[in-house]
Parts: structure tokens; C-alpha cells; sequence
């Protein structure tokens, strides 16, 4: 995946609002006609501490940055996310699904956008944090291979605690510059003379 360019879409079957919708959540590039709903779902979420629809703007204006909202068939926000890229470190930046999509395999469609996010940008790492009372989202961290750096104390408010997670990402292959030249006819297994 070039970072320029959305994940293919993912067909997630399973996730279907609780009206008994059975459309599929396909998950795309954020555009700028999404920055509403996410921001209003976000704040839905997040309450006091939620980003902004200004703040959503400016990250999709930033370069390095990576953003993805899943949506059913009939335009139901299933969920969304957004990484930045910058060197060796890629952050995690927000990454939301909506309760009636959770549990369903979304978060991981949308984490995976942004660890390939990352990989694609030639980070080594990439970085979040998570409400330490979150299970769920630990959950899924650990699944993925996040591993706990540090705690950051009442980062979320009172009493509420980030833990700040890191995983290992693995860059895209550089192609070798070591292939024979198709002019070069010598046996490769040959010996020197």
C-alpha cells in the first residue's frame, strides 16, 4: 500500500448496525466530507476529551499522516482512524468504532490500516496510548503485538491513566539492487577462473 493511497476495501460481513442492517462495513480513505460525522461520533465517544472537527482537519492536511473511516453500504459511520508517520516513529493518533460495530473485527481492519500506514512511511515503530481501564482496547493492542513503555498518570483525566504502547513495525522491502543483469550470461554458480 503507498501511503497516498486507501487500503483495499475490507469486506467486514459481520458488522451491521443493530437495526438489523446486514450491509457490509467497507473501510476508505477519510475525505474531507467525513470530518462531521467522525468528529461528532468522536465526541460521542470521547466526550470533553475529544478532538475537534477543526483539529480532524488539520491532521488530514499534515503530511505523513494516514486516515480511515469504515461505513456501511448506506452510510452508517462504523468507525475511523488516523496514524502519522515522521522517521523511525508512527503514532496511533485516534482510533474509534461505534458501539454497535465493536467486537466484530473493525478494530483490527483499522489498526492494520495503520500499522501498514506506518510500514509504507519507513517507520521501525509505531505508538499509542490507551485509557489503562480500556480492556477491550488492550485487548486488541495485544493481539497486535503492542507491548506497555510507560504509563502516563491522569493523561485522560482524574484517575485516568494512559498506557503508552509500542510495537515493532517492519518497513516494505527495499528492491534489491543485486539482481543479475539480464545481459549478464555467466553461470552464477560458477566459479572464478
Amino acid at each position: 500500500m503507498s501511503p497516498s493511497t486507501a487500503p483495499a476495501a475490507v469486506d467486514l460481513a459481520a458488522v451491521a448496525p443493530e437495526s438489523g442492517a446486514s450491509d457490509p462495513v467497507r473501510l476508505a480513505r477519510l475525505r474531507w466530507w467525513d470530518v462531521a460525522d467522525v468528529a461528532a461520533l468522536e465526541a460521542d465517544l470521547f466526550g470533553p476529551t475529544a478532538w475537534s472537527a477543526e483539529l480532524f482537519w488539520s491532521e488530514l492536511a499534515a503530511p505523513g499522516r494516514g486516515a480511515w473511516v469504515a461505513r456501511t453500504a448506506d452510510g452508517a459511520l462504523a468507525g475511523y482512524a488516523v496514524a502519522a508517520a515522521a522517521g523511525a516513529d508512527a503514532d496511533v493518533q485516534t482510533i474509534a468504532t461505534a458501539p454497535w460495530a465493536r467486537g466484530r473485527g473493525l478494530g483490527d481492519a483499522l489498526l492494520a490500516a495503520c500499522e501498514q500506514h506506518a510500514a509504507a512511511l519507513g517507520a521501525t515503530a509505531l505508538l499509542l496510548e490507551v485509557d489503562a481501564g480500556n480492556a477491550p482496547a488492550r485487548r486488541l493492542y495485544a493481539r497486535h503485538g503492542f507491548e506497555q513503555l510507560a504509563r502516563r498518570r491522569d493523561y485522560y483525566g482524574p484517575g485516568a491513566d494512559a498506557l503508552v504502547l509500542r510495537r515493532r513495525t517492519t518497513p516494505p522491502p527495499t528492491p534489491s539492487t543485486d539482481e543479475p543483469d539480464a545481459a549478464d550470461d555467466t553461470d552464477p554458480g560458477a566459479r572464478p577462473a
